[in-house]
């Protein structure tokens, strides 16, 4: 397996400090006088924002860049943000039978340390494949074939709850669905470093890729972003079930993982769930479709 690199470059490194030269010498250009530097400071929030706009803008590649479309989908009425880490935690250890010590002990001194990445809708729990195998399929050693049985198992979680309909049903197996590589490094990063039975991962719920394709939001995932898969996202789900509750609203891309509907080695499609008429949906679709009324779910590596 190819390895990757998740080092961040910062404005201290040489390649950051060209770019401040760049914004240096912009900055003398300007012209400003005394009153308009004073203003531009005054609106310091709303110049970061747009510098922190303009840089993923200029630094994403050009791959796949037709693979955008206009949206304004945005998150259900119904969905009024994160529940607080503690109250997901207690849900998903309800749910899977998991172990909350070290989870606890990472949430109380660990994550207060920690700051929000840019992009992150917020904090989410999300177990980790190898907490759950053990649970419930302690004899899969085979690691493909563990993430296979985790989806297929959190699927099952999710129509214990509510109606779905799983139009990929018995066909979720070890030679069909995968995670992504840069997904697999990045959680074995953050695993690294916690060592509970649920891993609390900054992420966001499809918003800042929506009306983007799948291998579009994988070309502009910032250096400690990646996708999340389906069984991250249907956990996702089942702490907040009202993200999930009408066609009209944005659905969820997984560009955490990879589909081969033919299990024939071709993974050109990935999952998706969706709302519609009564229940959730659950299926794929291929990874060069743009909707505006989808978007990737990613996290973030913890800084």
């Amino acid at each position: 397996m190819m390895t990757m690199s998740t080092a961040l470059i910062t404005s201290r490194d040489p390649k950051g400090l060209q770019a401040v030269r760049m914004f240096e010498a912009a900055y003398d250009k300007s012209g400003l006088d005394d009153a308009r530097a004073q203003r531009l400071n005054e609106n310091g929030d709303e110049l970061k924002k747009g510098l922190k706009e303009l840089i993923e803008r200029l630094s994403a590649t050009n791959q796949f860049a037709r693979e955008e479309v206009r949206s304004s989908y945005t998150y259900p009425s119904e969905y009024k943000g994160l529940k607080p880490i503690g109250v997901q935690v207690d849900i998903l250890a309800g749910i899977f039978g998991l172990s909350l010590g070290y989870t606890s002990d990472y949430i109380e001194k660990v994550l207060p340390t920690l700051e929000l990445p840019n992009g992150a809708d917020g904090w989410f729990a999300i177990p980790s494949i190898d907490a759950v195998a053990k649970r419930f399929f302690t004899d899969v050693t085979d690691p493909d074939e563990r993430y296979s049985r985790a989806v297929n198992l959190v699927i099952e979680k999710i129509a214990a709850s509510r109606k779905l309909y799983n139009w990929r049903e018995g066909k979720l197996d070890a030679k069909r669905l995968r995670q992504h590589v840069r997904t697999v490094q990045m959680l074995e990063a953050i695993a690294e470093k916690q060592q509970g039975d649920i891993l609390i991962i900054p992420a966001q719920f499809g918003i800042r890729h929506r009306g983007r394709s799948v291998r579009r939001a994988r070309e502009v995932f910032v250096a400690n972003e990646f996708g999340l898969g389906a069984f991250a996202v249907g956990c996702m789900i089942l702490t907040h079930p009202e993200r999930l509750v009408r066609w009209e609203q944005l659905h969820m891309d997984c560009a955490g993982d990879e589909f081969a509907p033919g299990a024939d080695g071709v993974f050109g499609r990935a999952p998706i769930f969706d709302f519609s008429g009564d229940g959730v949906e659950f299926s794929t679709r291929h990874v060069s479709l743009a909707y505006g009324c989808y978007g990737s779910v990613s996290g973030f590596l913890p800084q």
